[in-house]
C-alpha cells in the first residue's frame, strides 16, 4: 500500500477484536487510540478504549469528568449505527490488587497488601505498568462484553519494553528465584542464610535503598503469602503474550515526523514482524503543510525579495516569508516520512495533519479518525 492512503479502518473494525496502539511517548498515541475507538463506536461496534494517560484533557474531550479503572460510557456518540463507546484509565496498583484478590483468600490478600515489598512492586517495579495493561486487556476479553478493545500502551523508553515486560515480570514473580528467599525461614539454618545472603547481597542492598526496610524479611513474607500464586504469573504472562499474536488482534504503530519517533517506530515494526504479530499499519501524526503546496519555498522567497526591493506590499512579503518557512517544515516532514517508507515499503501509513490546538472534544477526534481512514 502506498503512503498516506489510510489504514482501511472499516475492514479493521469488522475483523478485529483488539487493536493495540504502540509507539514512543509524546507522539499522540493516546489521542490516536481514542479517535480509533470513537470511529469504531460510530460504525456499530461496542467499543472500550483502555488508556494509561492520566491527562484530564482526554477525559474532557470525551465529555467525562474523570477516568478510572472501570469502563465509563461516553456520551455524544452518534447512536444511528447502534454502537457504544466506553473509556477507562489503567490504575496499575488497583489492577494488581484485583489479581491478588481473585487468586487468594481475603486473609491472605490482606497480608499481601500490607507487605512493603508488594506495595513497592505493585506501584513502581519496572515493567509492572506494561504487564498490568495486558492483564486489564485479558480481563476485558474475559468479560465478552465488547466488540472491540482499543489499548493505548504505556510510553516506553524502548519499543521492546512493551513486548518484553509481561514475560519479564512473569519470570520474576514465577518464584524460582524468590523461592530461595523462603529457605532460611523454612529450614532455620544459619549456614543456608549465609549462602543466600552472599548470593543476593547486592540485590537486597539495592532494594533496601529503594524500599527502605528489611528487604530479606519482606521478600520472605511476600513470597510466603504469594506462594500459591507463583505458577500462575508466568502462565498468565504467556497467555497474554500469545493473545497479541492471534488473528483477532492488530497493532497500530503511532509516530510523528521526528527522527527519534520514527527510529522507534521502525524498530517496533521490525520487532512485530520478527514476533509474527499482526501489524495494521502506522499512524503518522502532526504532519505539517504549507496550505499552498504549489507555491514552493524558493519561489515564495524570491517573490518576497522582489517586493522588498520595490519597497511595496510589505505585508504580502511578510506573508510570503511565513509561507516559505512553513513549506520548508512541511518538506522536512515529507522527507522523514519517505525515509521510513523506503525502509518499510509494505507498511500502510495514515497521515494525520498537525492540529492548531489540543484535542478538546469528540468532533476533533472525529476529524482525526477521518484522516486515519484516508
Amino acid at each position: 500500500m502506498t503512503q498516506g492512503t489510510g489504514l482501511g479502518l472499516e475492514q479493521l473494525f469488522a475483523t478485529k477484536e483488539v487493536v493495540v496502539c504502540c509507539g514512543s511517548g509524546g507522539v499522540g498515541k493516546t489521542t490516536t487510540a481514542a479517535a480509533l475507538a470513537l470511529r469504531a463506536a460510530e460504525r456499530g461496534r461496542k467499543t472500550v478504549v483502555l488508556t494509561i494517560d492520566p491527562a484530564r484533557r482526554l477525559a474532557q474531550s470525551m465529555g467525562l469528568t474523570q477516568l478510572d479503572n472501570t469502563p465509563r460510557e461516553v456520551a455524544g456518540v452518534d447512536p444511528a449505527k447502534g454502537g457504544e463507546l466506553h473509556a477507562m484509565m489503567l490504575d496499575m496498583k488497583r489492577t494488581f490488587d484485583e489479581i491478588v484478590s481473585a487468586h487468594s483468600t481475603p486473609e491472605r490478600a490482606e497480608q499481601i497488601f500490607a507487605n512493603p515489598f508488594y506495595q513497592s512492586l505493585s506501584s513502581s517495579f519496572a515493567g509492572t505498568q506494561e504487564y498490568m495493561a495486558m492483564e486489564k486487556l485479558s480481563q476485558l476479553r474475559a468479560l465478552d462484553e465488547w466488540d472491540l478493545i482499543v489499548v493505548d500502551t504505556p510510553p516506553s523508553r524502548s519499543a521492546l519494553d512493551f513486548l518484553d515486560a509481561p514475560k519479564r515480570l512473569g519470570r520474576f514473580l514465577d518464584g524460582r528465584m524468590l523461592r530461595l528467599l523462603l529457605a532460611p525461614a523454612r529450614t532455620g539454618g544459619r549456614a543456608y542464610l549465609k549462602v543466600v545472603s552472599a548470593s543476593f547481597g547486592l540485590f537486597t542492598r539495592v532494594l533496601t535503598r529503594i524500599i527502605g526496610t528489611d528487604v530479606l524479611r519482606d521478600l520472605s513474607a511476600f513470597v510466603g503469602a504469594l506462594e500459591t500464586m507463583f505458577g500462575g504469573f508466568r502462565e498468565r504472562a504467556q497467555t497474554t503474550y500469545e493473545l497479541l499474536k492471534t488473528p483477532g488482534t492488530a497493532f497500530v504503530v503511532v509516530a510523528a515526523p521526528e527522527p527519534a519517533a520514527l527510529r522507534e517506530a521502525s524498530y517496533f515494526v521490525d520487532r512485530l514482524s520478527a514476533e509474527s504479530m499482526p501489524l495494521a499499519g502506522m499512524v503518522l501524526n502532526r504532519m505539517r503543510s504549507s496550505g499552498a503546496p504549489k507555491l514552493s519555498a524558493e519561489r515564495a522567497e524570491v517573490a518576497a525579495d522582489a517586493l522588498d526591493e520595490a519597497g511595496t506590499h510589505e505585508l504580502t512579503a511578510a506573508v510570503l516569508r511565513v509561507h516559505a518557512a512553513r513549506a520548508r517544515l512541511a518538506a522536512g516532514d515529507r522527507r522523514m516520512r519517505d525515509r521510513f517508507t523506503s525502509a518499510h515499503p509494505d507498511v500502510p501509513i495514515a497521515e494525520v495533519p498537525a492540529l492548531s490546538r489540543d484535542v478538546h472534544d469528540l468532533d476533533s477526534l472525529r476529524r482525526i479518525g477521518t484522516a486515519m481512514a484516508g
